[in-house]
């Protein structure tokens, strides 16, 4: 099949990544298919996806037209030396106008959209999506949505390139490691482990503001000042301040909204290769399965996220929040570790560092599963096959 593939290499253009490249153009490559991509860079595009900020509205309305004229005169160019299949993308409504996917089907060129912010982004797809003969959608509580929106939706799960996320023989020098952007519960979670007297170490973009005492007004109310700079002063901090919150509070929604972390357990942002090495780095590997902030709404929303799949692919102990999705792709307790809530968390965290042969065995199994199972190559494989 000859595919014109179309999309920003990373996520989050913030930080520089192949982490879609990666995962998505790679593998369609190792299928076998012949990949046109396009030639084009997205970072600023993918700067600017909600219109509902003025800033980005005003630059979605200029750039809009622009991304779509480049990419039609290169669709059209490479159509016409030899006739594209398919056109496969990662787009938002701000990439691209909605009638250019009807030109683009015109031209009898079958086109399909990957997202993966659904679960609380689906209104900055929700004009591109009808017009796409499929959109391939990992969030399956969001089918029906999708369906609402008069677009064909494909379940497709995210997953793991085995190419890049593997094993590395390096020493476990890590207890307890996370990777990732500071957002939503994460920091109150960090902090809160460290409370517990847990040695966890963060590495990722915006981690670094929680060390500048910017969000520090609860801690100052405990008059714990400067002795925040000396980790025995903020663990004393913490404790006083986990008294504060019942059973409840703490279970649901850990977040602190005073949160500042000891800035020695924040350590900067890592290169692609990097990450994969820290999942054999570290002896538990940690994950969050709640989205952006919804806990701060009525309706906190969970789901399965791409590093559910890049861990466990690297070799990596992985330990993550339970979400009944997950069941489906691994024998919890068994290939990987669930908990419920923050106790529940640092108590697993203490058994299982305590328990090396135990967390050894999930640990291979976790890889063997996800090498069977989890490959971005069978998931697109078959997404290709439904197509057909």
């Amino acid at each position: 099949m000859r595919i014109f593939y179309a999309s920003e290499t990373s996520p989050n253009p913030i930080f520089s990544s192949n982490l879609w490249r990666n995962n998505l153009y790679l593998p369609l490559v190792d299928l076998g298919h012949e990949v046109v991509e396009f030639d084009y860079d997205l970072r600023e595009t993918f700067r600017n996806v909600d219109p509902s900020m003025p800033t980005q509205r005003a630059f979605i309305s200029r750039n809009r037209p622009l991304v779509t004229k480049e990419l039609l005169r290169q669709l059209k160019a490479a159509h016409a030396t030899k006739p594209i299949d398919l056109f496969f993308s990662y787009f938002y409504d701000a990439c691209i106008f909605p009638e250019t996917i009807d030109e683009i089907r015109a031209m009898g060129i079958k086109t399909v959209n990957w997202y993966c912010n659904g679960s609380y982004q689906l209104h900055l797809v929700s004009e591109i999506s009808p017009h796409y003969d499929w959109c391939l959608v990992p969030e399956k509580f969001r089918l029906d949505d999708y369906r609402t929106l008069g677009a064909r939706p494909i379940y497709c799960q995210e997953a793991a390139n085995p190419n890049i996320y593997r094993p590395f023989d390096l020493k476990q020098e890590f207890d307890v490691t996370f990777v990732g952007q500071a957002y939503g519960e994460r920091p109150g979670y960090i902090h809160y482990l460290l409370a517990q007297g847990i040695d966890v170490q963060v590495w990722g973009y915006g981690w670094e503001k929680y060390a500048s005492g910017v969000a520090n007004r609860g801690l100052q109310a405990a008059r714990v000042g400067r002795k925040l700079l000396t980790r025995e002063g903020w663990l004393i901090a913490g404790r006083r301040l986990n008294r504060l919150f019942n059973d409840r509070a703490r279970e649901v929604q850990p977040l602190i909204s005073a949160t500042v972390l000891p800035p020695e357990i924040i350590r900067g942002l890592l290169s692609d290769e990097e990450m994969v090495q820290m999942y054999s780095r570290s002896k538990i590997n940690l994950g969050f399965s709640s989205c952006g902030s919804t806990h701060h709404t009525g309706e906190r929303i969970l789901q399965v996220r791409l590093r559910d799949f890049e861990v466990p692919m690297s070799g990596g102990f992985y330990m993550v929040e339970y979400m009944e999705e997950l069941e489906e792709f691994y024998r919890i307790g068994q290939e990987i570790v669930c908990y419920h809530g923050p106790e529940d968390l640092a108590d697993k965290i203490r058994y299982f560092l305590k328990h090396e042969t135990e967390r050894e065995k999930i640990r291979r199994a976790g890889h063997e599963r996800c090498l069977r199972d989890h490959t971005w190559q069978k998931r697109l494989a078959a997404a290709l096959q439904e197509i057909a």
